[in-house]
């Protein structure tokens, strides 16, 4: 089930019990808090990516002068 706050009543992991607003926000929070973590990761990989070719690009202009 997917989002999983979508609606107010828990999954077949948790008995299909109601669930209270504040733990939906609360799974909700964490969720998101997991995706921006994430996507902080490959963010910091792309720009030592970014940094490299750079830093290789500047050494081959200096050796072709």
């Amino acid at each position: 089930m997917f989002p999983f706050w979508s609606n107010n009543w828990g999954n077949a992991c948790y008995g299909n019990e109601p669930i209270s607003r504040k733990t939906r926000l609360e799974r909700k929070l964490g969720f998101l808090r997991s995706m921006r973590d994430d996507l902080e990761t490959k963010l910091a990989g792309l720009n030592a990516a970014i940094d490299n070719v750079e830093r290789q690009i500047g050494q081959e202009d200096v050796s072709q002068v």
